[in-house]
């Protein structure tokens, strides 16, 4: 019996040390690897903010030379994809929140909600070219335009024709929903592809998020505004109706119509990487490089005024 005893006292001393020494192992397992400063993290962005991401991300790497983010630029139901399906994307830079359908999912997927917030306004610039005299657009207009009821022999380019956030917003904003006439619209692959097109095209009209081509500070978008011109759209909020271009202030203020937001989504429940970028965006620093590239954001700040072309046309 004795020695019955001593036998069932070694299995016990035994087991619980193996059990000991698988819990420290999957603690370990289970200790994040990165932090706000250090460690690397994937992210998808919608394409049509390349240009004020691609700084963000720039700024806070130098800020902290732990990090690495690395961002995929793509259409908008494609980072969504990313966000449900790949483990890998830690977060998402789109242009709207997350449903409560999609909340509740990932409630019951991942045992938390995802944290998401909007950071900054950004709008739809409708481009001619540099040739072009018709640079004046209702919203009407352009709804039929895209439906094809007039002006068929302008074609009208969106940065893709089905998953992007600007035929998104153009379908719900100014179509209510309605579809367009795919032999009037074309599709380009990026923003970048769209500028182009209206560049040799003295027929064409483009339509691209404003942080392609807003920034009249940035070398590069002064060079885009040689080869395309951005166009006036009707204010319908205002009491005289002026047509006025999408610059910050009339982003901020919603004077111009076709304003949209940008948000962020991050599926982390402790102070990670993502975290700690979401942080920078929505504060001082990060508010202040959306601001620098004449998108609206947040945070309160003056707001500068720039002239985008000489004068309104007559015509």
């Amino acid at each position: 019996m004795n020695i019955n005893r001593r036998f069932g006292w070694i299995l016990l001393c035994a087991f619980v040390t193996v059990f000991t020494w698988s819990c420290k192992d999957d603690s370990k397992k289970n200790v994040p690897s990165d932090s706000p400063k250090n460690g690397t993290i994937h992210i998808s962005v919608d394409e049509s903010f390349k240009p004020v991401i691609d700084e963000q991300i720039s700024m806070y790497e130098a800020t902290y030379p732990g990090t690495h983010i690395i961002a995929d630029y793509k259409p908008e139901a494609d980072c969504l994809k990313d966000l449900f399906s790949d483990t890998a994307t830690r977060m998402v830079i789109i242009t709207r929140g997350l449903t409560d359908k999609e909340d509740r999912y990932f409630m019951d997927s991942l045992g938390y909600h995802p944290g998401w917030s909007p950071v900054a306004s950004d709008a739809i610039a409708v481009l001619v070219n540099k040739n072009s005299s018709d640079t004046v657009f209702t919203l009407q207009r352009l709804k039929d335009q895209l439906q094809g009821k007039i002006k068929r022999e302008q074609n009208i380019v969106f940065d893709g024709l089905n998953a992007t956030s600007t035929v998104r917003f153009v379908v719900d904003s100014v179509l209510r929903g309605e579809h367009f006439d795919t032999s009037v619209v074309k599709a380009a692959k990026t923003s970048n592809e769209v500028i182009d097109y209206v560049a040799n095209k003295e027929n064409a009209i483009g339509l691209v998020g404003i942080s392609w081509i807003g920034n009249p500070e940035e070398p590069a978008q002064v060079e885009l505004l040689k080869k395309v011109k951005i166009a006036y759209v009707q204010c319908v909020l205002c009491v005289d109706s002026p047509y006025v271009k999408p610059d910050q202030n009339s982003i901020l203020n919603h004077r111009y119509p076709l304003v949209r937001g940008l948000y962020y989504v991050v599926k982390e429940n402790y102070m990670g990487l993502g975290s700690g970028f979401v942080s920078f965006l929505k504060y001082e620093r990060g508010q202040l490089i959306f601001r620098r590239a004449y998108l609206g954001p947040n945070m309160q700040f003056g707001v500068r005024d720039v002239r985008l072309n000489e004068k309104l046309p007559e015509n």
